[in-house]
């Protein structure tokens, strides 16, 4: 992993994820994680992202007005952090993603974050694609259960797993956060 050219992309850690509605959830210490890995960036001074879905629907737990918004206190951003608003999926999609990663230089980029199916799998791919050295940290993410089209019902740690599967090698590494931190 390159320790100069590197950024941690930390997906939709938001209060809205503490809502009921989801169902159950896997990783429960995905979030402590993740505070693992952001304090280490914070004190090597490496570049830290924070990506905030932002829903223009009234109703939705992600709209700015609605507490779910929020970024989670153990990994609210301080000053001196970027923070990009998103509306899709994807980090890169309508944000300015992209553009900084390759005007700071920044070759690597370490993911974590909610929900791992969704708003991290297709920013992990999307930066596969557009050719950056991409990590997944499979600890440092959860996913809820989901009912698919055939009234099927999935629970959250066969849908995290599966999701990492699909990325891994060939959108992204996978490592744990001890396998992260034991790297840098």
């Amino acid at each position: 992993m390159d320790n100069k050219n590197n950024a941690l992309i930390i997906v939709d850690v938001q209060r809205a994820f503490d809502d009921k509605k989801w169902g159950e959830r896997n990783n429960l210490m995905a979030e402590e994680n993740i505070c693992r890995i952001l304090e280490l960036w914070r004190n090597k001074g490496w570049q830290v992202i924070h990506i905030q879905h932002k829903s223009d629907n009234p109703n939705s737990v992600f709209h700015p007005d609605n507490e779910g918004f929020a970024i989670k206190e153990l990994v609210a951003p301080i000053k001196g952090e970027v923070v990009i608003n998103k509306k899709v999926n994807s980090s890169f999609i309508g944000t300015n993603l992209e553009e900084f990663l390759r005007l700071n230089d920044i070759t690597t980029v370490v993911i974590t974050g909610l929900t791992t199916p969704h708003c991290v799998s297709t920013t992990t791919r999307m930066s596969g694609n557009l050719g950056f050295n991409t990590y997944l940290i499979s600890d440092a993410t959860a996913a809820f259960g989901i009912t698919d089209q055939n009234d099927n019902y999935y629970d959250a740690e066969t849908i995290h797993n599966i999701s990492l599967a699909t990325l891994n090698e060939e959108f992204a590494t996978i490592l744990t956060t001890e396998q992260l931190l034991n790297r840098v």
